[in-house]
């Protein structure tokens, strides 16, 4: 016998489902680019550990390292986000009854969508002042700071995206929604 079928209105349409795809084929893919920066982070600390024994070094690994934190912890939270692996307080929601989660969740999301979103804006401005004034890191290397500051904000902009698909999951389903598609 078939499982009965959920009303209409907890289905997403094809829209929000094209959005939610793109969402997740755009969070898998900065999840896998996060991915490769703590695979190169390993090679460069291996290498840099190899020259040391020899009495050399190649001068920028702190430099290059907290790049890459910084662009790796970016760019892996649309993926977080997805997969319902950041930090939340579903000690409290759990308690609720399932009519009133929703508008919680629709606050939480709206809410980090607000405090990204204006984070995405100011650091636009810092990645466009740095790439026109050609502005470049005081190191050995002389990076220019658009390149890594473009990685972080990529990962902001992929955030925000994530964000208001959700937001639109969570107006869409309303208490058929589940958070990481539990």
């Amino acid at each position: 016998m078939a499982a009965p079928e959920s009303p209409a209105s907890d289905r997403p349409g094809p829209v929000l489902m094209a959005l939610t795809r793109l969402s997740s084929a755009l969070a898998a893919l900065g999840a896998g680019i996060a991915m490769l920066l703590v695979v190169y982070m390993l090679g460069h600390i291996l290498l840099e550990i190899g020259l040391r024994l020899f009495g050399h070094s190649t001068f920028i690994l702190d430099e290059y390292i907290g790049y890459s934190v910084a662009a790796m912890t970016f760019l892996g939270l649309p993926y977080a986000l997805e997969k319902d692996g950041l930090i939340r307080v579903s000690l409290v929601l759990e308690r609720l009854p399932r009519a009133w989660r929703w508008p919680l969740e629709l606050f939480a999301s709206v809410s980090a969508l607000l405090a990204f979103g204006w984070l995405a804006r100011y650091w636009t401005l810092a990645v466009e002042r740095s790439y026109a004034r050609g502005i470049i890191s005081e190191t050995m290397a002389r990076t220019p700071l658009w390149i890594p500051q473009g990685a972080v904000l990529l990962g902001l902009y992929l955030l925000c995206f994530a964000l208001a698909v959700r937001t639109l999951q969570v107006l869409a389903q309303r208490q058929a929604f589940r958070p990481g598609g539990q």
